[in-house]
């Protein structure tokens, strides 16, 4: 997919389309997830640090990532490409390897004469970026070849919104020019070794043969490297790559070095992780803690339970108990909460739902138990840019910034016009966080 998280925002907000839009963290530590190729024209680009990206583009709609939505369209993507083949293997939300030698696609392929077969395969490739966009009102692109390295390298080269196919004894031609950093495993240190060699391009990297590029780099690098180089790459699809773990993290605007808030960011980031667990259909029996300090020193702890859960309490008081053996005192500038050991199924933690129901510290007032829950979130950070909304008098829309208590809202919604823009109290009534809409609308069904 092109540009995808900056993709599914202009879509899903009319106003943004053909404007720069970059997503990712926005505090001061935040850094670049997705930059839309308006906003690349600037030199903004991901892993870049958000700051930066401000003072590139100073003009773009800086935005608060919103994984909810983007799996919904990954999810109906990722339907087309089982579609085409039985072998699929996701690389990430918005990118697949499809092996069209499988299924009905592949006895279709089979069956074409020698001559027709390409253009055979152009069609599959023009037929499904067809389908996609159909489908998400997204553009994707599309590598051909006869290699996942190739057909990696393909869909690059063919961004945005385009496809290229690689024909068989073409390979060589097609990466010759390229860069090492071309190669997968090519990083810039190894990158700028091979340049003080004089190994610049993927031919020259070609040309060095696998002797000299073992010498330079080791046996399994320089034997990686040379084979990549020459095209050669017979590592199969693997359909269905099993996810090891579900987690999620924030890093702070500021260390935190207050206990008490530490331990609600590690019950709300719990909370999160369940949410995202039980979205994926799955349970989970180590529970993992990832905190790292304010001199970047990080640590994880781990428990592992007795059984499988996706209960938030379990996992809320699991993750609170691996907290209190970790030395915050000098500052928290990351906290992470994740769960492995993934099953589909859930067994009930009897001993867990004891200890939720007789839980608690007691008041000093009357020795009533007390339950212990995340603290609320302050009003004045409900309301991030991107978030989708709904007004009782106005209708849906989302948030463009807030601050001095206000917040700001433009109402509209996909596929329509560019909407106003009104500004509320961040404590409006009137005003509440709402589920994303579909980018391209349900079409309503016929009579019965």
């Amino acid at each position: 997919m092109d540009a995808f998280f900056a993709a599914v925002e202009q879509a899903a907000k009319p106003s943004l389309r053909g404007k720069p839009v970059v997503v990712g963290g926005l505090g001061p530590r935040g850094v670049v997830s997705t930059a839309s190729y308006e906003a690349r024209v600037y030199g903004v680009h991901s892993a870049m640090a958000m700051a930066q990206a401000r003072r590139l583009c100073p003009n773009a709609a800086y935005l608060t990532p919103r994984f909810g939505l983007y799996r919904q369209v990954s999810d109906t993507v990722m339907a087309l490409l089982h579609e085409l083949s039985p072998l699929v293997e996701p690389l990430s939300l918005d990118e697949a390897f499809v092996d069209l030698n499988a299924g009905e696609c592949g006895e279709r392929l089979r069956a074409l004469p020698e001559p027709e077969l390409l253009a055979g395969v152009r069609e599959v490739g023009e037929r499904l970026r067809a389908d996609i966009a159909a489908a998400t009102g997204l553009t994707a692109s599309v590598g051909l070849a006869g290699s996942k390295l190739l057909a990696k390298i393909g869909s690059d080269a063919a961004k945005p919104n385009g496809l290229v196919v690689i024909e068989p004894g073409t390979e060589a031609d097609f990466l010759g020019p390229k860069t090492v950093r071309t190669l997968w495993g090519v990083g810039p240190a190894t990158a700028e070794h091979l340049r003080r060699a004089g190994i610049t391009t993927v031919a020259e990297v070609a040309e060095a043969g696998e002797a000299e590029l073992i010498r330079l780099l080791g046996k399994a690098h320089g034997a990686s490297l040379f084979a990549m180089a020459t095209g050669r790459d017979d590592r199969p699809v693997v359909a269905d790559r099993d996810v090891k773990s579900i987690s999620v993290e924030d890093t702070f605007d500021v260390d935190l070095t207050d206990r008490a808030r530490v331990r609600a960011e590690v019950g709300r980031l719990a909370d999160r992780c369940v949410q995202r667990l039980r979205s994926a259909g799955r349970s989970g029996r180590t529970v993992v803690l990832k905190v790292r300090r304010y001199d970047f020193t990080t640590l994880t702890r781990s428990e592992t339970l007795r059984a499988p859960t996706d209960d938030p309490v379990v996992v809320r008081e699991t993750a609170g108990r691996l907290i209190e053996a970790v030395d915050t005192t000098g500052g928290v500038r990351l906290l992470g909460v994740g769960v492995a050991g993934l099953a589909d199924f859930t067994q009930e933690d009897l001993f867990a739902q004891v200890q939720e129901e007789g839980r608690g510290e007691l008041d000093s007032g009357d020795n009533a138990p007390v339950r212990q829950e995340p603290a609320p979130e302050p009003v004045s950070q409900r309301w991030r840019p991107g978030q989708d909304v709904t007004h009782a008098e106005y209708g849906p829309g989302w948030v463009q910034g807030s601050g001095v208590g206000r917040v700001t809202v433009r109402f509209e919604v996909p596929g329509g016009e560019p909407g106003r823009v009104r500004t509320f109290a961040v404590d409006d009534p009137l005003l509440e966080p709402a589920e994303p809409l579909p980018l391209v609308p349900e079409e309503p069904a016929g009579p019965a």
